[in-house]
């Protein structure tokens, strides 16, 4: 089964690929690597966001107002890397809502997964985030202006089944988002967890 995960890294694949691992400074494995890792953070984080109340209408919201009519991934890549300054403050504050307090946390934990330190995976989390969100914002309103074509309960569950989808197959971003959101140590991400958690795209950050 094709996940989110698959349809965004095929998107990212070559030319893209290749752009993120000059900004970056890495080979091509190594960076093919790292977006491997990120991405289904990112998604994952996401969905447990929107499995909180109303979590689901703000990502919509989000989506709707900021990348309904965004351009494809390339036009993305080339405003982030390019240096234009709203899109790399999107790709900032998105981070903040996606991870809320733990940001650090995640950035630390994929730059030592991926060998990429602290400083290269924010920058990396930087630029995924910008073209996750305009990849579902397509996918809920197929890249025309929010007029009511997506609804929170659809985007909620295809967030879910990846979710699931990936904790089948091994834990969310390889365990590292599970590492991230266990805040207890216990091994286990709970309800505890989650509500130490900082911000969301419910504007709680703290």
């Amino acid at each position: 089964m094709s996940t989110l995960t698959d349809q965004i890294f095929s998107q990212i694949s070559g030319a893209a690929m290749q752009q993120i691992g000059q900004q970056l400074g890495t080979g091509q494995a190594q960076t093919s690597g790292a977006v491997a890792a990120a991405l289904p953070m990112i998604l994952g984080a996401m969905g447990r966001n929107t499995a909180q109340p109303q979590g689901a209408e703000a990502l919509l919201g989000a989506l709707g107002r900021d990348h309904s009519g965004a351009g494809g991934i390339g036009d993305i890549l080339g405003a982030v890397l390019g240096g234009q300054s709203s899109r790399q403050a999107d790709g900032l504050g998105q981070l903040g809502h996606i991870f809320g307090g733990q940001l650090p946390r995640a950035e630390a934990g994929l730059g030592q997964a991926t060998g990429l330190g602290g400083d290269k995976a924010q920058m990396l989390l930087k630029i995924l985030a910008p073209i996750v969100m305009a990849y579902l914002a397509k996918q809920m309103f197929g890249g025309a202006p929010s007029q009511g074509a997506g609804n929170a309960q659809a985007l909620g569950d295809i967030l879910g089944q990846e979710r699931a989808i990936q904790q089948q197959q091994g834990g969310l971003g390889g365990g590292l988002l599970g590492a991230v959101l266990d805040q207890d140590g216990d091994g286990e991400v709970g309800l505890d967890d989650l509500l130490k958690m900082g911000g969301s795209f419910l504007g709680g950050g703290r």
